[in-house]
């Protein structure tokens, strides 16, 4: 069998969690097959510190956004300045979007589709992609991104019905399936019904991992091939040629 190429398209490789071995971790998915890894910022420092993770590894691709608990119109508006100010460093949009799992006030819940509108906006007016949180309110996100417009969407670890998501894959957007996909009925309902051609790979890390007790790491994207291969019945390197290619295309990326 020949040598899988995978991209892992949102980890949290900022996360304190890999601190102190992070060149470790990112030998490991190298030793994998992960090229590279999307990594995702939910706060302004995360964000800065992406940026700069991804100029002393090559095998980083830093998107920058602001996770959607934070409801802070004035912190939203410094995101969305960072994000114009370094749109040539970054590859996208993220992580942005709604979570209703946490936020249960519906004046708060308003708060948080006006900042994850503003995300869509410049989404488009940079045209770069968007990759979206989703918890609790996946019919909602991609309600909110068809109506807005939004192109180049990467919905992450969607936790809604195989039907709703549906409505996103006829817009032409991405689902990202985490290693968790072994331990869950709703990621594998997922995968058994979206086309190939509409998954990505992801790993979360440093959660959603295959043992919850674990640290998740992003060479555990290739338990995300294994796990799409069996639910499909093809072969792993099709899973990996196709998600590659599904992802250099959305994110618009070259040869590494």
């Amino acid at each position: 069998m020949k040598s899988l190429r995978i991209i892992d398209t949102h980890s949290h490789l900022c996360d304190e969690s890999f601190g102190k071995d992070l060149a470790q971790v990112l030998a490991r998915a190298k030793k994998a097959g992960v090229e590279r890894i999307i990594s995702v910022s939910e706060t302004l420092k995360d964000a800065q510190k992406t940026i700069h993770l991804s100029g002393r590894f090559p095998q980083v691709l830093p998107a920058i956004g602001l996770y959607p608990t934070v409801l802070d119109m004035e912190i939203a508006e410094r995101m969305l300045e960072l994000i114009r100010g370094n749109c040539k460093k970054i590859v996208g949009i993220g992580e942005v979007g709604l979570d209703y799992w946490k936020v249960k006030d519906e004046r708060m819940r308003e708060v948080q589709r006006e900042i994850f509108l503003r995300f869509i906006e410049l989404s488009r007016e940079l045209d770069l992609p968007l990759n979206v949180h989703s918890r609790s309110a996946g019919r909602h996100a991609i309600a909110m991104l068809l109506e807005a417009g939004a192109g180049r969407v990467q919905m992450h670890a969607f936790d809604g019905k195989a039907q709703t998501a549906m409505e996103g894959v006829e817009a032409g957007y991405c689902f990202s399936i985490p290693p968790s996909v072994i331990r869950s009925r709703q990621k594998q309902k997922l995968v058994k019904r979206l086309p190939l051609a509409h998954l990505l790979l992801e790993t979360d890390s440093p959660v959603l991992g295959p043992d919850p007790e674990q640290r998740n790491e992003p060479a555990n994207a290739q338990v995300v091939v294994r796990a799409i291969a069996e639910i499909k019945g093809i072969s792993e390197e099709e899973v990996a040629e196709v998600t590659y290619a599904n992802t250099v295309s959305l994110y618009g990326l070259g040869n590494p």
